[in-house]
């Protein structure tokens, strides 16, 4: 499959063409910058610290999308918006790892998901997968007596908050015990709260230096607490399940997607 990474100066966008450069099953076509980016019209290889590869970065995103098999997003949801509608004019398979998105927002995709097959996930890591799947699990289990909270922190530079992941395992739990997040979510506390009440579902957030992501569900019973933790060092976590992603809407033709398809849970 040749892949086109969306915002590949970045961080996220670099580590993402590594990945599907390591990759046996996708090749890297080229990746896309804003037109007075630095990175316009450099190869991707130098890009990148590695050798010339005579890929290059593009803010001629039509170009990539009409020879791409499938486009891998993680940029911000404006700009994920417009390369949404510019696959589904091409009939391009899409990987959106972008969070922040609205409920209208969301909807969008879910639409353009009866057109195009999209992966569509606010975290491409395997792990934190498996903490979505667990946390849904040990809230079917333990009564509402046990107080769930969600902690997260990220880079000072990060410019949502809860994260995306965070409010997903927010959704988890809701799922777990048959309640919608939107109900029972208290997504910040300040002053003079009262006692919490039975069912709520809390978030703690926390931002500053360079984390990558640190995420913990934490069910504080009467005598006894269970955690649950993911802890990424390295967006190296990310950008391998992005890829994974991409691999597997090779057969797919429409249809909305989560990582839990992916990998199986």
């Amino acid at each position: 499959m040749k892949i086109a990474v969306m915002g590949i100066a970045g961080k996220m966008g670099q580590m993402i063409a590594k990945s599907v450069l390591a990759s046996k099953e996708c090749s890297l076509l080229g990746g896309s910058v804003l037109e007075d980016d630095t990175a316009n019209g450099k190869d991707i290889g130098l890009l990148i610290g590695q050798e010339k590869l005579d890929i290059f970065a593009t803010s001629k995103v039509d170009a990539l999308f009409s020879k791409a098999d499938c486009l891998i997003e993680f940029t911000a949801p404006k700009a994920t918006l417009a390369h949404l509608d510019l696959a589904v004019q091409y009939g391009k398979k899409m990987v959106i790892g972008t969070t922040g998105f609205s409920e209208d927002e969301k909807k969008k995709i879910e639409e353009a998901s009866k057109k195009i097959p999209i992966v569509f996930s606010p975290n491409m890591s395997v792990g934190m997968n498996i903490l979505f799947a667990l946390s849904e699990k040990v809230a079917s289990i333990l009564p509402e007596t046990y107080d769930a909270e969600v902690l997260e922190m990220h880079h000072r530079a990060k410019v949502d908050a809860p994260s995306g992941s965070a409010l997903e395992l927010g959704r988890s739990i809701a799922r777990g015990r048959g309640v919608l997040l939107d109900e029972k979510a208290r997504l910040s506390r300040e002053g003079k709260t009262g006692a919490r009440p039975f069912g709520e579902i809390g978030f703690a957030t926390l931002r500053g230096g360079d984390v990558v992501g640190d995420h913990s569900v934490i069910f504080a019973g009467i005598g006894e607490r269970v955690e649950l933790s993911h802890k990424a060092s390295s967006r190296e976590s990310f950008s391998n399940g992005a890829v994974r992603a991409a691999c597997f809407l090779k057969d797919k033709t429409t249809g909305l997607y989560s990582m839990k398809d992916v990998l199986g849970l």
